[in-house]
């Protein structure tokens, strides 16, 4: 049985805040101007530092899930915290773009690469029996950090300036993380009643990609993302050159983006319980597509603009909400920190390729053509993919079966 199933919620407690802590460097776009007019940098070298962040993150999941499937969840997302506030207080010193790239890009996205890992993956493992409406909490209160701690960046930087800020805030993500990272452990056991045959197979990382649907599913999942990576990071720009918007309200669309990024992790994840969850992920894909080309052909204006912007965004963070799930359904929960750290490569190489196609395209109309075919694409590929089978598990699982009823 799940000792004392109710301390689960306390896994939970501590999952959301860690999320919510490193889920802030959505929050970087607050930065940008600050850092322009203390420092004399342009616009593209501070952007620069949010692109390398979301890489360097992305990439370390392939090390951090291991490191956590091996040590614990607590340990590892320790260490990660301890990195993510080392980074920050770090860049409160830095006078050149060179020594932020290193200390926020690559120190802190360390840290914030170890810490993601670890909630996601060890929530799923305390609830098996709601694996979609648990991983929407984990991975929303992601997207919600951006918003949470918005007003608090804020004031610190019209306060305290731009390098302080970056120092403050080292300290209170550091005293968060740790705080957060106490409450993960993983069950020693679980209840007969909340088991699955799911939760029998496990594929280690070697035998995952030796079948069809790793492949189908990575690349399915980079493209289902990457049109909603590359729009929201151009929001303000849409709002204000194709919707007419003045610069404060087009601002808005930060706020807005987060909400619906936060509410379609979670409720895309709790539909993902009830039905097929690659189908799922193919509905929002093709939502995704509608949503671009009505962007591309309509005639944009406060209300299309706002509606057109959830859309995406809730589907965008439904997406990285339903995807883990499905891993641990094909592949097992014994190995699933490793296993997603795989397909999270995705996730990265859509944060590098965005600004590529952007640095092409003629227009911004010429972005969403792009996301609307690479989200059709998405969608078609996830009705192709087939739940691979580990004929060993399943006969392991019979024979236990067997041995149960026995008994």
């Amino acid at each position: 049985m799940l000792a004392k199933v109710s301390n689960r919620w306390l896994v939970v407690l501590g999952a959301v805040l860690l999320q919510m802590c490193v889920g802030a460097i959505y929050a970087w776009s607050l930065f940008n101007q600050p850092l322009m007019d203390a420092f004399g940098w342009s616009s593209s070298e501070t952007v620069m530092t949010f692109s390398i962040i979301v890489f360097v993150f992305a990439f370390i999941t392939l090390l951090s899930g291991r490191l956590q499937d091996r040590f614990g969840p607590k340990k590892v997302a320790s260490i990660g915290g301890v990195m993510y506030g080392l980074g920050l207080m770090l860049s409160s010193t830095a006078t050149t773009t060179g020594q932020l790239y290193i200390y926020y890009g690559i120190i802190s996205g360390i840290g914030v690469g170890f810490v993601y890992v670890c909630p996601l993956t060890t929530c799923i493992k305390w609830f098996p029996d709601k694996k979609g409406f648990i991983t929407g909490i984990a991975v929303g209160a992601f997207g919600l950090g951006s918003l949470v701690f918005k007003t608090i960046i804020e004031y610190l930087l019209m306060n305290a300036g731009v390098s302080s800020t970056f120092f403050y805030l080292g300290i209170l993500f550091t005293v968060l993380t740790l705080t957060g990272a106490q409450f993960l452990s993983v069950p020693k056991s679980q209840s007969p009643s909340i088991t699955s045959i799911d939760d029998e197979i496990s594929f280690t990382v070697r035998e995952m990609l030796k079948t069809k649907a790793c492949y189908l599913l990575w690349v399915m999942f980079g493209l289902a993302t990457m049109g909603g990576l590359l729009v929201i990071g151009l929001a303000k720009d849409i709002g204000i050159e194709l919707a007419g918007l003045n610069a404060d309200i087009a601002t808005n669309a930060v706020t807005l983006i987060a909400l619906f990024n936060a509410v379609g992790r979670l409720g895309w994840g709790a539909l993902s319980d009830r039905f097929d969850r690659v189908k799922v992920i193919a509905i929002m894909a093709f939502i995704t597509a509608a949503c671009m080309v009505l962007m591309r052909f309509m005639s944009l204006n406060f209300i299309t603009y706002f509606l057109l912007l959830a859309g995406i965004a809730a589907c965008f963070g439904g997406t990285i909400s339903v995807l883990p799930t499905v891993i641990g359904e094909y592949y097992g929960i014994k190995n699933l920190g490793a296993n997603y750290g795989i397909y999270f490569q995705a996730y990265g190489l859509g944060a590098l390729v965005g600004p590529i196609v952007v640095a092409n395209a003629s227009s911004l109309q010429d972005t969403f053509v792009f996301s609307a075919i690479v989200a059709l694409i998405a969608g078609i590929l996830a009705l192709f993919v087939k739940k691979p089978i580990k004929r060993s598990s399943l006969l392991d699982y019979h024979d236990l079966a067997i041995k149960e009823s026995i008994g």
